[in-house]
């Protein structure tokens, strides 16, 4: 096992990756929760939320932080 030196990520990039990861995370668990409870509609739109949140966050590093 290595070790990786972190000390040279930047906090904004640091802070964008937190949000984004709780997001991302948090509408795909409550999308799964949702179908669970077979509210179908309600669980689509969760995960929806989940991709779109995903691709929004490649776009803002790719663009921000290049």
């Amino acid at each position: 096992m290595e070790l990786v030196d972190v000390s040279e990520v930047s906090a904004g990039l640091f802070i964008v990756g937190v949000i984004f990861i709780l997001l991302v995370g948090g509408l795909l668990s409550m999308g799964i929760l949702r179908f669970f409870q077979t509210k179908k509609g309600q669980g689509w739109a969760y995960m929806v939320g989940s991709a779109v949140s995903l691709v929004a966050f490649i776009l803002i590093v790719n663009r921000w932080f290049d």
